[in-house]
């Protein structure tokens, strides 16, 4: 657990200590990045589990299998048993949902409220419907839930394409549309969900009402400001300062799904053969999933982006994919023959490098092996750039496993029935999350910090000293769970905040530094080891104690232990 992960999981731990629900704190820092609930549902598990890396993950967890039997539920009253159950199998075996739910962010979270906000409101519209009043309800409880997810687009995706789809169907005037919908009932109950806690964050992180549009350093304009204009308005526009962040090429943002939505994306092409006119409960739940899906890809179209920011859409591509494959027709033939012909290209390519790795030494642990590449940080997947072949020695197992899944999806595509072709495409990514699991734990090394962690905890007590960027080392702190000083480390996410009035002192240059690692008094200082000679130029080779390494970090001591 480290970077986002370990933040999040800190920044819980922070408020459940604290008592201090309101403004997020990191290392006493104000961090008001990002909406609360997240935080909230990470400090209730700690209060039933304890504090713990894993009791972290449980909401995450938690949110995966409920949107997968939310779009399956969704697709059992538009289409019936199978497509829904397919729709709820690719929502649950697709490869962008296991890879971005590794990472604790709230994104699935988000996808469930939108996708119960979408399921609401067309079951709100729906004349069958014995209960609307329920169901628009249950729209503006996502509402206000989706507010304190991800701010303003938990409110604007589902409003969008609903207004979209109202528009296409000719319901957007209708009186009738709106008398059920309820929508000052519906904005009374999001803004009593969602206003308190925004109301309290303005007024305890004054200034109140600054409206600039300019973002540079050194500027506190109080938590109204970064929060809606700074981290929405400027982020939209590619101006928000500090840029901690990169956006990914519009063409690869689009071609990606293919890759996100594995292996059942082959299957896509037989959507377009659907029926999308509103003239059934089937035709209108696709309608709306075009008009979701399409709203969402086109707002990410023309903003900066990360990988997985589309996530909110796919349990409407499922919908749509869920309902081709029941079909079983010409189409989802074609695209089984093209699963196994993919399947059969990648287990290729997984033997080749076990064959092209067979007699490549692995010693110590993965990091040895990489090349790091910082420019790729900003996106989420910025890592998988520093594999080279001679890292691939120490994924021996993970790519036997992998290998022993394409060829499974290879045969079991290829000579059965589109049944066939699906159960081998689940076994297959059965398998292939188990090979990414063994991989990310050959990368724990290097991604987390916690053998540092441990190895202070085991040392005498001293004054802990992180140098740079808190993201790189957030491990230390929440397996620690002490506070630190940043050496030169008012920097990205701790900026802004680090300039707010009552901000603590915990930014120290090099200078001061220096003056603290003669004193009598123990210290540890955190790092790169690539900055050691930096470290070496500044106390000399003689004052660096070394304590730990691991992963490419350091630990180091002004005191022999």
């Amino acid at each position: 657990m480290d970077d986002v992960d370990a933040v999040q999981a800190q920044i819980a731990r922070n408020m459940l200590v604290s008592g201090d629900w309101v403004t997020a704190h990191l290392d006493g820092i104000a961090y008001l990045e990002k909406a609360p609930l997240i935080y909230w549902v990470i400090a209730l598990a700690y209060k039933v589990f304890g504090v713990h890396d894993w009791a972290a993950r449980i909401p995450v967890a938690l949110s995966v299998m409920a949107v997968c039997w939310l779009t399956a539920a969704f697709g059992v009253w538009a289409f019936g048993k199978r497509a829904g159950f397919y729709a709820g199998l690719v929502m649950a075996t697709c490869v962008g949902l296991f890879l971005f739910t590794r990472i604790l962010i709230p994104d699935v979270m988000i996808t469930f409220t939108v996708a119960l906000a979408m399921w609401s409101f067309l079951r709100a519209l729906e004349e069958e419907e014995r209960h609307p009043r329920l169901w628009t309800f249950l729209l503006a409880v996502s509402l206000g839930l989706g507010l304190l997810l991800k701010s303003l687009i938990g409110l604007v995706f589902p409003l969008a394409a609903g207004m979209i789809y109202l528009f296409v169907t000719g319901q957007l005037f209708a009186a009738r549309t709106w008398k059920r919908l309820h929508p000052f009932t519906a904005a009374l109950i999001v803004i009593g969900i969602a206003a308190p806690w925004h109301i309290l964050a303005t007024l305890r992180n004054p200034p109140y009402f600054v409206f600039t549009l300019h973002s540079g350093p050194g500027q506190y304009h109080g938590f109204l400001w970064f929060f809606f204009i700074n981290e929405q308005l400027l982020r939209f526009l590619n101006l928000r300062y500090p840029r901690d962040y990169n956006t990914v090429p519009r063409l690869y943002f689009w071609l990606f799904h293919l890759l996100w939505l594995f292996p059942w994306s082959v299957y896509l092409p037989a959507v377009v053969k659907l029926s999308f006119k509103p003239v059934d409960r089937a035709g209108r739940t696709r309608l709306l999933a075009l008009c979701w899906t399409g709203f969402i890809l086109i707002f990410f179209t023309f903003s900066t982006t990360q990988e997985y920011y589309s996530m909110p859409c796919y349990p409407a591509l499922a919908l749509l994919l869920g309902c081709a494959m029941a079909t079983e027709g010409a189409w989802i033939r074609r695209g089984s023959r093209l699963l196994a012909g993919v399947a059969a290209c990648a287990g290729l390519a997984a033997i080749a490098l076990l064959i092209l790795t067979r007699n490549i030494p692995a010693p110590g642990d993965i990091s040895n092996a990489l090349k790091q590449h910082p420019g790729a940080y900003l996106l989420s997947l910025g890592h998988m750039e520093d594999l080279t072949l001679p890292s691939f020695a120490y994924l021996r197992l993970p790519l036997l496993l992998a290998a022993l899944a394409f060829t499974i999806a290879a045969v079991g595509a290829a000579a059965g029935s589109a049944r066939r072709a699906f159960l081998a495409a689940v076994l297959m990514m059965i398998l292939f999350f188990h090979a990414a699991r063994l991989a990310m734990v050959a990368f724990d090394p290097y991604l987390s910090s916690r053998p540092l962690a441990d190895a202070i905890l085991r040392s005498p007590e001293g004054e802990l000293i992180i140098d740079h960027h808190y993201y790189t080392f957030s491990s230390v702190f929440f397996y620690t769970d002490r506070p630190a000083l940043l050496l030169n480390g008012r920097y990205l996410n701790l900026e802004y905040g680090g300039y707010a009035p009552n901000a603590p002192k915990v930014f120290i240059d090099d200078a001061q530094f220096a003056e603290r690692w003669v004193r009598p008094e123990r210290c540890y200082l955190v790092a790169k080891d690539s900055a050691v000679a930096r470290f070496e130029a500044l106390v000399g080779r003689n004052g660096l104690n070394l304590v730990a390494e691991s992963g490419g970090k350091v630990v180091f001591t002004n005191r022999p232990i």
